[in-house]
């Protein structure tokens, strides 16, 4: 039976976390009422000029920079013309000849393949469309003109990978450092981080090129993996039937698992590019590209590496924390604050991880203050409230931020800690269960816990057991 091999590039659109739009000054906020972002230059009325925003550039070339691209120190702009209702202006400004970065590469990693570097053809930048709204119950389709002129960078890599697995690697990798860097947030359910799939399968040992689709409509990284197993099977069908695949853009529908053609590519179609005569060539002098350089941030590998030496936390947990951003900022801070590395990890890992499943939310949404989680570890260190209080304060803190000092004050939780006030809860609760008393003194060792934990609920939950212990030890 022959062996095929998968041969993926992808074209990946990256919405940039400007304020405002790339020619305009609306604002690039996510949502709004239809058409309330908008104004004559991203509706494409007659006679309106484009401006170029300066931060645009700045986050393209960060992007360039941080994966290893050569910048390009004079670009331009290009139009690209094709009518489609949601594009205003009958043409996009994007960037063909001249595109703000090329030659790049990201290094992945993968349990198959192991480290592996994937090539970054170019990355340009450009102007968003607007979205069509279809109403099933009229038959009309309207137009929302808000994400028009939304900047974007195109980030398109080489014909690299061979897996889903080296497909989610290089996305993954690519979402953290474009969200270190702050240039977007990469939600892909938001669309700010949107991947199309160029794929080919072609007999394993050859060099030659099969013939590729391109997979659209892909908004998390499992419809991604999906997209790409069951495209790979399909063309291997047609190529073994006897058929021959063709060249088109299909779009795929996760809820069915299955792809469908949108339009054929056996003709390419002519875009008419040319320069865009309403924007002067953009020059990035030697002085700006150092000052960009100067702003880049601590990236995820070097801050696993940092965490190990100067926390020195585990691989993994240095690997958890730093897969989000904001998780490493949280960590960073609440670690200055109370100096113990190993217990705002274990908080972030364990307690924060299991509510943010429960109240299925992302690192980026948590409410809580890193000071607040450092005074939590505090108190649970210095022992004025045990491990079972700071569960529940925690909670308190993960859902209203509020401050633990104040509020286990206010509520009466600091642990008791008086020998002669346990000591006479100790006696009530051996004096009302005779048996589990026996039990201890016949050597069964689960009467102890069972003691514990009757001193506890007589308690409230107040009480430091390892003191309780201690002194239950002692009397029985």
């Amino acid at each position: 039976m022959k062996q095929y091999e998968t041969v993926i590039g992808l074209e990946v659109h990256v919405e940039l976390a400007t304020k405002t739009k790339i020619f305009c000054s609306c604002s690039t906020e996510f949502g709004g009422e239809p058409n309330s972002h908008t104004c004559p230059v991203c509706t494409g009325m007659p006679g309106s000029l484009p401006v170029l925003n300066k931060k645009v550039v700045e986050y393209a070339a960060s992007v360039g920079l941080a994966t290893n691209c050569q910048i390009t120190k004079n670009c331009k702009f290009d139009r690209k013309n094709y009518f489609y209702p949601d594009n205003p202006q009958n043409y996009q400004i994007s960037q063909l000849y001249y595109p703000i970065c090329r030659n790049g590469w990201i290094e992945i990693e993968t349990k198959d393949s192991g480290k592996k570097k994937i090539g970054i053809h170019e990355i340009h930048m450009e102007e968003d469309a607007g979205k069509l709204v279809h109403d099933e119950y009229s038959g009309n389709s309207l137009v929302d003109f808000n994400r028009s002129g939304v900047p974007l960078i195109e980030i398109v890599s080489e014909p690299d990978m061979r897996s889903a697995d080296e497909v989610i690697a290089y996305l993954d990798k690519l979402r953290l450092i474009i969200q270190y860097l702050g240039a977007s947030d990469c939600k892909l359910q938001e669309g700010s981080m949107r991947a199309d799939v160029n794929l080919s399968v072609r007999e394993a040992g050859t060099q030659e090129f099969g013939t590729r689709t391109e997979m659209k409509n892909l908004n998390s990284f499992k419809a991604v993996a999906r997209a790409i197993e069951a495209e790979k099977e399909r063309q291997i069908d047609i190529i073994e039937s006897g058929g021959k695949v063709v060249q088109e853009t299909r779009r795929w529908d996760d809820n069915k698992e299955y792809s469908y053609a949108m339009r054929s590519k056996e003709d390419a179609q002519d875009y008419r590019y040319f320069p865009e005569p309403d924007l002067v060539p953009v020059v990035i002098s030697d002085e700006w590209l150092e000052e960009i350089k100067a702003a880049q941030p601590e990236f995820r590998d070097e801050k696993i590496e940092r965490y190990k030496k100067e926390y020195n936390i585990p691989e993994y947990d240095a690997q958890i924390i730093t897969g989000d951003k904001h998780l490493a900022d949280l960590f960073e801070a609440a670690t200055a604050i109370c100096n113990n590395p190993k217990k705002v990890s274990n908080w972030l890992m364990v307690e924060t991880m299991r509510l943010m499943k429960e109240n299925s939310i992302e690192p980026a949404q948590l409410k809580f203050s890193p000071e607040n989680l450092a005074k939590l570890i505090n108190l649970t260190e210095s022992k004025q409230i045990n491990s079972q209080i700071a569960k529940e304060v925690f909670e308190k803190i993960f859902n209203e931020d509020i401050d633990p000092e104040k509020y286990v004050e206010e509520k009466g939780l600091k642990t008791v800690s008086d020998d002669g006030a346990l000591k006479e809860v100790i006696k009530k609760v051996i004096e009302a269960n005779p048996q589990p008393v026996k039990d201890y003194h016949n050597g069964k060792k689960k009467a102890m816990g069972f003691l514990v934990g009757q001193i506890m609920k007589e308690m409230q939950g107040k009480a430091d057991p390892a003191l309780a212990n201690k002194l239950l030890k002692e009397l029985l």
